[in-house]
């Protein structure tokens, strides 16, 4: 394996260049999707590669479950600095498992919850809660459960009608894309890798971004969009959990109001130009990407060779 254990690792730092340019030069549904995807890859892989680590300090340990022949000389020089690396890969992968299953059970228990506030409900797609706290966002169902729109009293009180659509047509796109797929797999990919959060604050952007441009392209007025964000943003608070499309938050709603006062973006494409900055920035993460991919891909098959020689019949 030698070094290549170590970039998927480290490799996530090619994507930052791409992740900043998308979302100011990209269209948000390109942006999103490409950064997404970026973030996710990455992610999978530098856990693939702790996974290795761990195992080898693991094998190290004694008392340990596993086969006394992982931990043969000639099993931990396929690690560099195997000492160390192996028996730090150990709190750094239980803290990322902890820290992942902690975001799915918030998740999940936000969304549960939040569905059994609505039973009393008349069962129409948009929920009005009579509450004092303005807020409003885009609650995904289930099996057993719709689509649904959450907004109090207190915020639809400070818009006017046609905001009022504004805010409407903006959820209704967050539910249409399935927005809260893209941010939880971003928050994902940024508890098994710090190094990929900013990535997950992007997509936190151009989730927004996207969904106002929808909203924008539903009304016909792009005015009208940025005045409900603006309006919204001074009074909503943020989603109860990350991984909900807001319409106020997240994002910084200066730059999505001066977007939406500007000209509509160019239309998507599915890669942006080869010879502009975004374009270069995103060939780097795609060559970053494949370059963690084939590293964590080698890594493991290497390891599972070893370890198969290794192990007693």
């Amino acid at each position: 394996m030698g070094v290549f254990v170590f970039l998927p690792l480290v490799l996530p730092l090619t994507a930052w260049p791409v992740a900043r340019l998308a979302e100011q030069h990209l269209h948000p549904r390109v942006a999103t999707r490409l950064v997404t995807a970026v973030a996710g890859v990455m992610a999978l892989c530098s856990t693939v590669c702790l996974g290795l680590l761990m195992v080898v300090g693991t094998a190290q340990l004694p008392g340990n479950p596993l086969p006394d022949g992982w931990s043969d000389p000639e099993v931990r020089e396929a690690v560099p600095y195997d000492e160390v690396a192996g028996k730090a890969a150990i709190p750094a992968l239980l803290a990322v498992a902890v820290m992942c299953v902690r975001t799915l059970w918030r998740h999940t228990r936000v969304r549960r919850r939040a569905h059994r506030a609505l039973a009393g409900l008349p069962g129409t797609q948009v929920a009005v809660l009579p509450d004092a706290v303005p807020y409003v966002y885009a609650l995904p169902g289930g099996v057993r459960s719709r689509d649904r729109i959450v907004v109090t009293t207190a915020l639809l009180a400070g818009l006017r009608p046609a905001e009022r659509r504004a805010l409407f047509a903006h959820e209704r796109a967050h539910l249409a894309a399935r927005h809260h797929r893209f941010l939880l797999v971003a928050q994902l990919a940024a508890r098994a890798n710090p190094f990929l959060r900013p990535l997950a604050t992007v997509v936190s952007y151009t989730t927004e971004r996207w969904a106002d441009e929808e909203a924008a392209r539903a009304l016909g007025d792009r005015r009208v969009v940025a005045r409900a964000v603006g309006r919204a943003a001074l009074a909503a608070r943020a989603t109860p959990v990350p991984t909900l499309a807001g319409f106020a938050a997240p994002g910084p709603v200066p730059r999505r109001v001066a977007a939406l006062l500007g000209p509509a973006p160019a239309p998507a494409r599915s890669w942006p130009p080869g010879f502009t900055a975004v374009g270069v920035a995103a060939w780097a993460a795609a060559a970053g990407t494949a370059v963690s991919a084939m590293s964590s891909a080698n890594s493991a098959v290497t390891m599972v060779l070893i370890l198969h020689a290794a192990t007693p019949l």
